[in-house]
């Protein structure tokens, strides 16, 4: 069987990665932790491995709501603590009385360091305190490397990972049907819209899948999805349940509230 048909064309190269990953741990026995994942990452490598009879994968993110995560492959006879991946806290010390960050601007300033998105896990913001997972190991070359964002002169602070401000964030679950999986029409379907209106959205790119700008009203949502249209909020697809009699199909959706 072709494992590849059930996935993206886009999504082989990683595929490749989680296969060779698992190969590595059953036949070395040594645990393989990876940088952060994003969701639809994430439910990829548990297709390809949850199941598997002499390995397992298991995730954490810093936090127990954390949406990036690491993962570690590992022998089905291993256990893993919260220590085992290595994630270090970083809490921004900056004048926030006189001053505004938003997370875009954390985001571009962390990735003009020079590090791959893979080393950085979510990024929170509550009350003008903003904090951010980070691998461990690259942690004191970032603290090198951040001393400013935006106009703003910065300073990192690590913290405990327990230390974690909860962002707040909440999703409401709900079940949808919609007649395709295209992103135009899921879209109109998540929310309420013309079809016309979400392909304006999506051809103005505005859209954006998995933190990647998508510009193609045909593409395919599938299961892990995080779909975010700017002015309407995020949402996550958690569950594809399949057809219905009429030959719609049903999901079920996290809305961020």
């Amino acid at each position: 069987m072709n494992i590849y048909q059930h996935f993206r064309p886009e999504e082989k190269e990683y595929i490749d990665q989680v296969l060779n990953w698992q190969d590595m741990v059953e036949r070395t026995f040594t645990p393989k932790l990876t940088d952060f994942l994003d969701p639809r990452e994430q439910h990829i490598m548990k297709m390809l491995i949850g199941e598997h009879s002499d390995v397992k994968c298991e995730f954490f993110g810093g936090d127990k709501n954390a949406e990036r995560k690491r993962a570690i492959i590992m022998p089905d006879y291993e256990n893993v603590t919260k220590d085992d991946f290595q994630i270090s806290l970083f809490e921004i010390d900056y004048p926030s009385k006189f001053i505004t960050i938003e997370h875009p601007q954390v985001l571009g300033t962390l990735m003009s360091v020079g590090l791959k998105r893979g080393k950085f896990g979510d990024i929170l913001l509550k009350d003008k305190r903003i904090q951010f997972f980070v691998c461990e190991d690259v942690g004191s070359y970032i603290v090198g490397q951040v001393q400013s964002i935006g106009r703003a002169s910065v300073s990192l602070v690590e913290l405990d990972l327990e230390s974690a401000i909860d962002s707040g964030e909440l999703w409401e679950e709900d079940t949808i049907t919609i007649s395709s999986l295209r992103l135009d029409t899921a879209l109109s379907g998540i929310h309420h819209l013309s079809r016309q209106k979400s392909q304006v959205l999506i051809g103005s790119g505005l859209v954006k899948v998995n933190w990647i700008i998508t510009e193609s009203p045909s593409f395919e949502c599938q299961m892990g999805d995080l779909i975010s249209a700017r002015g309407f909020g995020r949402v996550k697809i958690l569950l594809i349940d399949g057809k219905t009699k009429k030959d719609k199909w049903r999901i079920t959706i996290g809305k961020q509230k």
